[in-house]
């Protein structure tokens, strides 16, 4: 019996040690990894920031302007009021939203099923697969039918939406009102990763439009900046897969595994003494 419970204890500890400590080398980001082109500090990377094409369920923000007074009234008064452009010389083109969220949600123009938005005066417009510079000419070309005037029109997305599932410490979605979002602007928006992420085998769950697709990425690799993605897309979603210490249940540091070492040997003590008496 004796042997027994030292030959359990022994294998308990060895677990302990083997899995216990998380080394810096699996939580760092950015490393150069062995088997991969090194990039030194101060290299300049370039990098083709991709375009992206409007999605049906996109949020747009379009926004119509003028030199003339009575023509802003007139879009403000088309879009039940608006917001005054920058020096009260413009009108916004206020969306029908619905629901909480941020202010693109609320004002901006949800890409419908169909691929579609509805503008005042526009009319529908299919804006599905466009980028944002195509949109723009669209509307400026349906508005000079109705306008003379030289109309300033600016359309945007309404901000990155993406969520965040698994060993993020903010898990759920998240709205950045930026043009562009690297994923390590992401994972700092949700409070970066906890330290039981697998940071090598992070998923990202990109839309496309035939469907869904599954891409995986290294976070500890310096070459990700290299990556397609590298930038985070709309409706993007990011899950961290937990390292073998989260089954385990083991501590996050060698204190906190030393910890759990003495607790464990405190406890085949007792029951080692337990058995002798």
């Amino acid at each position: 019996m004796k042997r027994f419970l030292f030959n359990a204890l022994g294998v308990v500890f060895l677990m302990v040690f083997a899995s216990g400590c998380i080394s810096n080398r699996k939580i760092m980001y950015l490393q150069n990894l062995p088997g991969t082109p090194r990039i030194e500090e101060e290299t300049l990377i370039t990098y083709d920031v991709p375009v992206y094409r409007i999605q049906k369920d996109d949020i747009i923000d379009v926004q119509v302007r003028s030199l003339n007074p009575e023509v802003n009234e007139i879009f403000a008064m088309a879009t039940g009021g608006g917001r005054a452009g920058a020096g009260g010389a413009g009108g916004r083109m206020m969306g029908m939203g619905g629901g909480g969220g941020d202010i693109y949600y609320m004002t901006g123009y949800t890409v419908n099923k169909d691929g579609e938005i509805e503008l005042p005066f526009v009319g529908k417009l299919h804006v599905d697969g466009k980028n944002i510079d195509e949109i723009k000419e669209q509307v400026q070309l349906n508005l000079m039918k109705y306008f003379q005037e030289e109309l300033f029109v600016q359309v945007k997305l309404g901000g990155i939406r993406y969520a965040t599932f698994g060993e993020f410490r903010g898990v759920g979605k998240h709205v950045v009102l930026q043009n562009r979002l690297t994923i390590f602007e992401a994972i700092a928006n949700s409070g970066d990763l906890t330290i039981y992420a697998k940071r090598d085998e992070i998923m990202i769950l990109r839309q496309y439009p035939d469907g869904t697709r599954l891409h995986r990425v290294n976070l500890r690799d310096r070459n990700i900046i290299k990556s397609p993605f590298y930038f985070i897309q709309p409706n993007d979603q990011l899950y961290a897969e937990p390292i073998r210490a989260r089954e385990l249940g083991t501590g996050e540091t060698g204190v906190q595994s030393f910890q759990l070492l003495m607790t464990l040997l405190s406890a085949g003590i007792f029951v080692y003494a337990l058995f002798i008496n």
